[in-house]
């Protein structure tokens, strides 16, 4: 576990748009129950979650369409939540930061770590402009 004072900050840029964090399981599948579409960030300390995914997520929710629900869950810090988004996210295996859409509590939309890492902000926030085009 990170101490609290060092993810502060990096919480912050997602709730501060209006993520809402998840920190219990019961918190998880309250959330994802939902009806409508709900943007799932596994944020993270890592240095590809500072300089792509929170960016570009932001970037991404400057249009129209958007996910109804936003919601963040933090792996390293808020483990048992962190799992029970990831077991939502199945068939793919867990990784940070990642990004998932869903759809009536149903899996639409998912980027992976690997396709976060090494791609800029305004790459991944088209990636996922497409998917609120398509499902939001």
């Amino acid at each position: 576990m990170y101490p609290a004072e060092i993810v502060k900050p990096m919480r912050e840029e997602l709730t501060a748009i209006g993520f809402e964090e998840l920190c219990e399981v019961a918190d998880v599948d309250q959330a994802l129950a939902k009806k409508g579409t709900s943007l799932v960030v596994v944020n993270s300390v890592c240095g590809c979650a500072a300089a792509n995914a929170r960016p570009a997520v932001r970037l991404s929710l400057g249009q129209d369409k958007k996910p109804d629900h936003l919601f963040t869950v933090f792996a390293g810090v808020d483990r048992e939540a962190t799992d029970a988004a990831r077991s939502k996210m199945i068939p793919f295996p867990p990784s940070s930061p990642s990004i998932a859409l869903f759809k009536d509590g149903e899996l639409v939309h998912m980027i992976e770590r690997h396709h976060i890492e090494g791609r800029p902000a305004e790459m991944i926030a088209d990636n996922l402009q497409s998917a609120y085009s398509e499902h939001c």
